[in-house]
């Protein structure tokens, strides 16, 4: 953990003896500055090679709403906290602009752990999904790695009942990347977890900013 952590903050572990306060702050401003710099870059080249299939993801999104469909939004961990703040951006949505209903599947602690123990954490959003799932409706994944099994599953059932489905993964886009089920994958081009989860974050404000006006 060190080792890993020294690589990342490198100005944190050096000798306080022979470092002065100005080269760690510095260093900490230059850190941060590349970090900046690179997340930048990376959300260009996001819009750059993906903006025209946000577009039309966006405009399929807006449809599903606008015949009455709802959005569903799942993820592990960090993903899980990303799949609520999505839904959010649909039901507290900006002055002027109406709410649409949009539900996160881990937002029910009972439901997620009943569902995790009695039929297993695999089929934990897919289960839901069967439940609540109608044709017009909106299903969103995300995961930094795309291998999540419970994902896999859950757009696997969405596909079957025939709502739209978008994926928003990593570098590669993982075993999502290999399924039929998705209508609408999108990849973060980075192998750092943080830089990923942060583009996608700005896809996801994105698409729901695109859903938004187009059903209004």
């Amino acid at each position: 953990m060190t080792d890993a952590m020294s690589s990342l903050y490198p100005f944190l572990y050096d000798d306080p003896a022979t470092t002065s306060v100005d080269a760690v702050l510095a260093e900490v401003r230059r850190s941060t500055e590349d970090k900046a710099r690179e997340i930048m870059e990376l959300r260009q080249r996001v819009h750059r090679e993906q903006g025209d299939r946000l577009a039309t993801c966006g405009a399929a999104m807006a449809a599903r709403f606008a015949r009455g469909g709802r959005l569903f939004a799942f993820g592990n961990g960090g993903s899980s906290t990303d799949a609520a703040d999505l839904t959010t951006q649909f039901l507290d949505p900006p002055p002027g602009t109406p709410p649409l209903p949009a539900f996160a599947l881990t937002a029910e602690a009972a439901v997620v752990t009943a569902l995790s123990n009695d039929v297993g954490f695999d089929l934990v959003f897919s289960r839901q999904l069967a439940a609540f799932g109608r044709p017009d409706d909106v299903a969103v994944g995300l995961s930094t790695s795309g291998n999540s099994a419970n994902l896999l599953a859950a757009f696997d059932e969405a596909s079957r009942i025939g709502m739209l489905t978008v994926g928003i993964t990593g570098q590669g886009g993982g075993r999502m990347a290999e399924l039929d089920s998705i209508d609408f994958l999108f990849e973060v081009p980075s192998a750092s977890v943080h830089r990923v989860q942060e583009a996608q974050t700005t896809i996801y404000h994105l698409l729901a900013e695109l859903a938004a006006d187009g059903a209004r």
